[in-house]
């Protein structure tokens, strides 16, 4: 275990069974469809490299580069630094968050894929902060339900730090 870390909340085993889930839900309600993944940078990228693995289906990968922190705080601007690549108009997307805190950002880009065109927009979250929600939006697909603690690890990170720990845990309070 990292120094800086004072608790692992959720093992790299347990985030690879729960993807395998994910995956295999996923698949399922989307039989026949050709889904669009969006990935969020920076976070969501190693929970997507994960989950897609066991998602039998045809399906495109896009990404967007939004941002509403500061620190470890969400600051409530939501910018959209980097828009996806390719239209979107008529697709059914599967939006990938790393985790769901206020709520802000992803009603931002929720709102932003519609009006891109998007004929649905699901999304599916590595984990799921409940306490911190100031919008009400919820996930289609949660990996895990965690404490209003500051989380890092498996994509989640604090000052670009802690993103490539395999699991996910809890930062020491005095680290920030």
């Amino acid at each position: 275990m990292h120094p800086d870390i004072q608790e692992i909340l959720v093992s790299e085993k347990a985030i690879i069974a729960r993807c395998e889930e994910l995956g295999k839900k996923i698949t399922k309600d989307y039989e026949g469809k050709k889904p669009i993944l969006v990935a969020l940078l920076k976070g969501s990228v190693p929970f997507m490299a994960e989950l897609m693995k066991y998602i039998d289906l045809d399906l495109e990968i896009d990404f967007m580069d939004v941002s509403s922190y500061d620190g470890t705080e969400s600051v409530g601007d939501v910018r959209i630094n980097k828009d996806l690549s390719n239209s979107v108009q008529d697709d059914d997307i599967i939006l990938v968050e790393d985790i769901v805190d206020t709520g802000r950002t992803l009603k931002r880009v929720i709102e932003f894929l519609y009006q891109k065109g998007a004929k649905s927009v699901k999304v599916v979250s590595l984990l799921d902060k409940p306490d911190r929600r100031v919008v009400k939006i919820d996930a289609d697909y949660v990996g895990f339900k965690v404490p209003n603690e500051f989380v890092v690890g498996f994509g989640l990170d604090y000052n670009q730090r802690y993103r490539n720990l395999p699991y996910v845990g809890i930062l020491k309070r005095e680290c920030y």
